[in-house]
């Protein structure tokens, strides 16, 4: 058992729900969108023939595939602002939608332009060997398609279970490449930028303003906070089997403004593991010298977790996430966690406000990561833990809309929290809003994407 929350118990956090950007950053996304097309709309006189129609469409499509490749990279800068106001689950699926935007508008604007060149030209084939070797800027922009192609089969859900994070982690990455290689030819080929000054300082602006967002964010602000801070291990404990919490001490960690609830971006400069970045929650609030993680073994970098040494550099990135006290709406909440979803749940049970129930659910006792920290958290501040675990003959207990009414009078006025796996969060979610608990009292956030 680690040491981290000895002693008093910190104070709960005051109740201050902040409104998500969610809506007002849409608006913003779909405003852009609109005028990028307007760009268009305000070069082009007339639609001529088959031949015209397909290159308009080809032209819109590259336009918009232009510009989702910006939003896109954009989504990726890890801007706090989004992470912390709108959450960063909600900003990875943005990321993956996007994603999936672009690449089929990718496909749209080199089908459509071809075929539209090859109206009144020549053969499909020998019009698109024509454009990949003879147009300015389009052996590169050739190159960035392949990356991008390379990139959405990787994000696909059923490769993603065949590939580790690490692979995956470094393809995304060339996602940046395929951006700088494809922005010459967007300018050398546009219609709509040709001589136009205005079109071309909007564009300019618009990826020059992504780029320094990414510059700062991913590269400029880790490398201030990690030099500022100089976080180290301090201590690795084992707190179930095959969990492991583990201690990392730095210098003036308040200044960080992290809260119960988020997570940090963590890369342990030890060997085999300097190259992966991993998203762990903190299980216990943060103290002004230490922080800590819990981490269950479920892939080589969080295995090797386990075998870190007191000592070893951490460099880390965040906080980030908004499953924090900033989302209550009342005063009495329910946590519900599976397995070491438990970690982000533990530091919140400690600090919310008013009357806190959680609810854990695990294979077995054994599992219960935590257990004991949660019991005497329970008795300080009178709060409830219950505990959901599978039968003797492994049967699962089954957390059902009827169960959770019967369990928690007065479900419907609480605040519900969820962290765990996927598809239990998903049942969860069900099961809630059966149970009459509105969309707007219930707060979680995965790191599926």
């Amino acid at each position: 058992m680690t040491t981290v929350d000895a002693g008093r118990a910190a104070p709960p956090l005051p109740l201050t729900a902040r409104r998500s950007l969610a809506g007002p950053v849409l608006a913003v996304l779909w405003a852009g969108a609109a005028a990028v097309v307007a760009l268009w709309w305000a070069d082009t006189d007339a639609v001529v023939g088959a031949a015209g129609r397909l290159t308009g469409a080809g032209r819109i499509a590259g336009l918009l595939c232009g510009y989702a490749c910006a939003v896109l990279v954009g989504l990726m800068a890890r801007v706090p602002l989004l992470e912390v106001r709108i959450g960063s689950d909600r900003v990875a699926r943005w990321h993956a939608m996007a994603g999936r935007y672009t690449v089929c508008l990718l496909v749209a604007h080199i089908v459509l332009i071809l075929a539209g060149y090859a109206q009144d030209r020549a053969s499909l084939w020998h019009e698109t060997v024509t454009v990949v070797l003879d147009y300015p800027e389009m052996l590169k922009a050739t190159a960035g398609t392949v990356i991008l192609f390379a990139v959405g089969v990787t994000s696909v859900r059923a490769a993603r279970r065949r590939t580790s994070h690490e692979f995956w982690y470094y393809v995304h990455l060339l996602t940046y490449a395929a951006v700088f290689l494809a922005f010459g030819h967007q300018l050398a080929l546009g219609e709509e930028f040709n001589g136009k000054p205005v079109a071309t300082a909007f564009w300019y602006a618009l990826y020059l303003g992504v780029a320094a967002l990414v510059l700062w964010f991913r590269v400029l602000a880790p490398v201030r906070l990690n030099r500022r801070h100089r976080l180290r291990v301090e201590s690795v404990h084992r707190e179930a089997p095959g969990v492991y919490s583990v201690v990392v001490h730095g210098r003036r960690l308040d200044e960080l403004g992290a809260r119960p609830g988020q997570f940090f971006r963590w890369r342990f400069l030890a060997e085999g593991m300097s190259w992966t970045s991993t998203p762990y929650s903190l299980s216990a609030p943060p103290r002004p010298d230490r922080m800590r993680i819990t981490v269950k073994a479920l892939g080589d970098h969080s295995a090797a977790v386990a075998l870190l040494r007191p000592g070893t550099r951490v460099w880390a990135e965040g906080p980030y996430g908004s499953l924090t006290a900033d989302r209550a709406t009342g005063q009495r909440s329910l946590l519900i966690a599976a397995g070491v979803g438990i970690t982000p749940l533990r530091a919140l049970f400690e600090t919310l406000p008013g009357e806190v129930t959680l609810l854990y659910r695990a294979r077995g006792a054994e599992d219960l990561a935590l257990g004991g920290e949660l019991e005497a958290i329970a008795r300080r501040r009178g709060a409830r833990v219950l505990y959901a675990l599978n039968g003797p003959h492994g049967e699962r207990p089954s957390i059902t809309a009827q169960s959770l009414q019967a369990t928690f009078p007065g479900l419907a006025g609480h605040d519900v929290y969820i962290c765990g796996p996927h598809g239990f969060a998903q049942d969860v979610y069900g099961a809630l809003r059966a149970a009459g608990v509105a969309d707007r009292r219930i707060h979680h956030e995965s790191f599926e994407l």
